[in-house]
């Protein structure tokens, strides 16, 4: 039986999942898989020191914490 994302051999007694829609994948392919096939909504930004998530975004230029702007610019690099 071969991965149905890279299409190499799964081998036996390895890690392989197996998705809701049927797809059976090496470990390393799960992430691959999920996001091509089933595009799932998701935001991406950075999170601070004490947990807050920031979305990337125009909008969130807007920083109070020193360590939220060095977050900042290290992303514009």
């Amino acid at each position: 039986m071969n991965c149905t994302v890279c299409g190499n051999l799964l081998l036996a007694n390895r890690t392989v999942f197996r998705c809701s829609c049927g797809v059976i994948t090496h470990a390393q392919c799960w992430e691959k898989h999920i996001v091509e096939s089933h595009e799932p909504s998701f935001t991406t930004g950075v999170v601070t020191v004490d947990g807050r998530f920031i979305p990337k975004s125009a909008e969130t230029e807007e920083v109070s914490h020193p360590s939220e702007k060095e977050l900042v610019a290290i992303e514009r690099k």
